[in-house]
């Protein structure tokens, strides 16, 4: 490869990560595996190409094919989803995120969202990120008991506060959004419903959790999670907020799209248009569930005791503050890769978090079924009951690239 004579230093790192990719268990819920026509497209020569504008409305020469490209993604997203309008040239999830705020509201306005903790978004509000900065945020949480968002007090916190957003969507929550009760308190207060579907796009694509269309007026995805596209994002909403949507992505957030990207968007929504991406869905789900139940027969904690998506989340404060982070540093050396998480009413800080959040699209992908997800959460809570035992890290990690070798990441692979 061309790579190798020119920089010998980064292509030695990517043959590596080709290998950790190739040896892990990846239960990342927000990562997965593209077929090797998104990865082509995103390799393309488009990678040369600028088009500020739209199509038909650039700002470049030279934009034909470019525009051909765009539509076509743009059509792909629309009928996946059964929007209206579909804008696809978002880098990533939170500048779509911020270009839809710019689109709704001016500094200071009032918007409401998932907490943080209880399994919210940074861009949903929080201090530290521009969402709690330039605008005034107030969150709703989860219910104490059942650890579920309690649609009462979301509406008691709406009607009191009157935002000019509601938020609905998540980023580590477990169970199933009910878009149409988020709707109802929207239009109870004349506020704009949001809904970040970011996590679960893939799935509602594939018609195994409810849609938030027609009931949102805007929504936003990512396109690298449960929808198995490139690294992006696509904003969808009403017709009659087309222009300001549009607006707010270019000129008002950002210059010319990535059109590479771009291609492998429309890939990706091709290939999420099939019958085999449908019994992909359902495969992601009954993955999750499996080893969720997994994890409950060891005597694992879950947030909300189980799952209705694609994702688990572990509660590790049984056992103790702040243990997300060294669980998730045995799991790594165990082959196992996760990400350490806040949970509902931690003590414990977004560093030193006491959760552990575990997803199935990329397993899944993989080829792996409920058989593997039960031996992967026999090896999960293992780990968890003995994080000081290398003996057993180095023993599961053995395990672990005899199942991934079983299983292996090869150009071509899309799930069927």
């Amino acid at each position: 490869m061309e790579i190798e004579k020119i920089d010998p230093d980064i292509s030695l790192l990517l043959e590596k990560e080709n290998l950790r990719q190739q040896e892990t268990i990846n239960l990342i819920a927000s990562e997965n595996i593209v077929s090797q026509a998104v990865l082509e497209a995103s390799a393309s020569a488009l990678t040369n190409k600028y088009s500020e504008g739209y199509p038909q409305r650039r700002y470049y020469q030279g934009n034909d094919n470019v525009d051909d490209i765009e539509i076509i993604a743009i059509e792909r997203a629309k009928q996946l989803f059964g929007a209206e309008h579909a804008n696809v040239q978002p880098y990533s999830g939170s500048p779509a995120n911020a270009a839809v705020y710019m689109a709704f509201l001016n500094p200071g306005d009032t918007i409401v969202g998932l907490n943080l903790s209880c399994g919210g978004h940074l861009t949903h509000g929080h201090q530290v990120n521009f969402s709690g900065q330039l605008y005034t945020a107030v969150n709703y949480c989860v219910d104490k008991l059942t650890e579920r968002i309690d649609m009462d007090e979301v509406r008691r916190i709406a009607l009191n506060h009157k935002p000019k957003m509601i938020i609905s969507g998540l980023t580590a929550y477990p169970r199933i959004i009910d878009f149409e009760a988020f709707q109802k308190i929207a239009q109870e207060i004349g506020a704009v419903h949001f809904a970040d579907i970011s996590h679960i796009s893939g799935l509602i694509a594939g018609g195994v959790h409810p849609s938030p269309f027609p009931f949102c007026d805007v929504a936003m995805t990512t396109t690298h999670k449960t929808l198995r596209g490139p690294r992006g994002a696509i904003i969808f909403c009403k017709q009659k907020y087309a222009k300001q949507i549009d607006r707010a992505v270019f000129p008002g957030s950002q210059g010319g799209p990535h059109d590479q990207i771009t291609a492998a968007k429309a890939v990706a929504l091709k290939e999420a248009l099939t019958e085999d991406f449908k019994l992909y869905a359902k495969d992601i789900v009954a993955n999750a569930r499996a080893l969720a139940d997994e994890l409950i027969t060891r005597g694992i904690k879950l947030v909300t005791g189980g799952t209705d998506n694609h994702m688990i989340m572990i509660d590790l404060l049984p056992m103790g503050v702040g243990l997300g982070r060294p669980t998730a540093m045995a799991l790594e050396k165990a082959g196992i890769v996760t990400n350490a998480n806040t949970v509902p009413d931690d003590p414990g800080s977004a560093f030193s978090p006491s959760g552990i959040r575990i997803g199935t699209p990329a397993v899944t992908t993989r080829g792996m079924k409920t058989d593997q997800m039960a031996t992967i959460g026999n090896w999960i809570a293992s780990i968890i009951e003995d994080p000081q035992n290398e003996k057993l890290q180095s023993d599961i990690e053995q395990a672990v690239k005899e199942l991934c070798a079983n299983f292996p990441i090869r150009p071509g692979l899309v799930y069927n």
